[in-house]
């Protein structure tokens, strides 16, 4: 076999990337953006037509760019807890998708009672929050009369971007998830990784709805083509594909995506292990017949804030001169920033936080206030880390990707903050990388044992001690700011 497609159907964007299996890389990729939309203050929607058509036509783009060549499969990875409700019987959806970062449930979730917030932890490893999908799809039932009208009728579908995207790439003949994007639901029992009846049965919310549930490394169906079938094959939320990505087969091994948001996984080994800091406990992986567990630290902005000063308040023209203008001055000038635009994730989870930057005067300038925005990056995967070390983890390095780890100021700064070495490995696109090392190992193209060996070594970004304490300083003014966040 020459070549497998991965497929990342991220939050901004849908992108298909080829890769060549002997040579041990990508030789092309294709991207198309996809649009967010905000309809109320905390609000985050989109269309999921656009999703399945943005990313139809890049696996075609790399169809035709393969050509001749032999396509064995494509491999899934996805923006997780986004969830589409549609007709089972013609594929539309009955509503927009409500995206991961959307706050319009987090009444709904304050408001459970506390027995019920015990059983979502002690069954799912979550916090009751906004951010998973269980209050998404009850927010749909109670407020989208077609959402009732099509469950009455036995027609109704729910599911994350890889169920949905799964349904309409098959032509509704798999309806299908993995155990990492089912355990970011708050309906998936992490003990006997299933849909849990208990939970199912006090959020009312049908089993009948939801799609069968597979391991990583699973089968998951055909996608027609021009010349006949091919196979779906390998998916994982894009979280754990990059933890896949990145090589973290091991307990004690954890990887930073700096991405939409901002997420911080470590691998816990063969068992789930509670956290008690404000991170979640969620499946790190299922490959071969055995399941790893992860603890995970969600930021809600992070690539989203660079986004921001570039669409929301032209500071910038694109995030590549971020890293000049962050170096052009010594220091952030005292300013700091909370990208808290739609509340704060782990470890606050506060729905009610605002963004805010502080400490500007007459003296700042752009370039303080984008250093300050990429520094809050830096700060969030900070606190993260030190909630893991509180759990129990001992982090010895940190490996890191996504888009915004290109920018070697951020991985610098992030360094000396973590007063850790950062491990950039050549080739950025953990997610997509992750993908495809589960299509090779689902269609029997790879082992387990190899997956190491894909990722490819970059660059190391070592501490410097010199400024250990000027670090340390400047955290504490970020948690400070952090207060304000929240209290303002």
């Amino acid at each position: 076999m020459d070549y497998v497609i991965a497929l990342d159907a991220g939050t901004t964007s849908v992108r298909a990337f080829v890769y060549d299996l002997a040579a041990r890389r990508f030789v092309y990729r294709a991207q198309q953006e996809v649009g967010q939309s905000f309809p109320r203050a905390g609000w985050v929607e989109q269309d999921a037509e656009e999703i399945y058509y943005k990313a139809a036509y890049v696996l075609n783009d790399c169809l035709r760019f393969a050509g001749e060549k032999t396509v064995a499969g494509v491999g899934l990875a996805n923006q997780r807890e986004t969830t589409v409700l549609w007709d089972r019987e013609t594929g539309e959806p009955v509503c927009p998708a409500i995206g991961w970062q959307c706050r319009r449930t987090s009444d709904w979730c304050a408001a459970l009672d506390e027995g019920t917030k015990r059983l979502v932890t002690e069954r799912t490893g979550l916090v009751p929050d906004a951010y998973f999908s269980a209050s998404k799809i009850r927010w749909d039932l109670d407020h989208i009369p077609a959402a009732r009208s099509l469950l009455a009728r036995g027609r109704l579908c729910a599911g994350t971007v890889d169920s949905w995207l799964l349904f309409k790439l098959t032509q509704g003949r798999s309806f299908v998830t993995d155990v990492t994007n089912a355990s970011r639901t708050m309906l998936f029992n992490l003990h006997t990784l299933d849909w849990d009846n208990e939970l199912l049965a006090r959020f009312e919310i049908p089993r009948s709805i939801l799609p069968e549930v597979r391991a990583c490394d699973a089968r998951l169906g055909e996608m027609p083509t021009r010349d006949g079938f091919l196979p779906l094959a390998g998916l994982a939320g894009d979280q754990q594909a990059a933890l896949i990505g990145q090589g973290c087969l091991n307990a004690g091994e954890g990887k930073v995506t700096y991405g939409t948001g901002l997420f911080l996984l470590f691998n816990t080994g063969e068992a789930p292990l509670a956290s008690h800091s404000g991170l979640v406990t969620t499946v790190g992986f299922s490959l071969d017949g055995k399941t790893a567990y992860a603890l995970e630290g969600s930021a809600f902005h992070a690539g989203s804030a660079v986004q921001w000063l570039r669409d929301g308040v032209g500071l910038i023209v694109n995030a590549a001169e971020t890293e000049q203008l962050a170096a052009s001055v010594p220091d952030s000038g005292g300013v700091c920033f909370v990208p808290a635009f739609t509340g704060l994730g782990a470890p606050h989870w506060n729905a009610q936080a605002q963004a805010l930057f502080s400490g500007i005067t007459r003296g700042t300038t752009r370039a303080h206030l984008v250093r300050a925005v990429l520094e809050s990056i830096a700060f969030e995967a900070r606190e993260l880390a030190d909630c893991m070390r509180e759990d129990g983890v001992n982090i010895c390095a940190v490996r890191c990707d996504g888009g915004a780890s290109a920018n070697d100021f951020l991985m610098r700064f992030q360094a000396d903050l973590l007063n850790l070495a950062v491990d950039r490995p050549a080739e950025l696109e953990s997610t997509a990388l992750g993908a495809a090392m589960l299509c090779a190992l689902s269609l029997g193209l790879a082992d387990v044992g190899e997956l190491p060996s894909m990722r490819r070594a970059g660059q190391v970004f070592a501490p410097d001690p010199a400024l250990h304490a000027q670090r340390e300083r400047e955290y504490e003014a970020y948690r400070l700011a952090v207060r304000r966040a929240i209290l303002q």
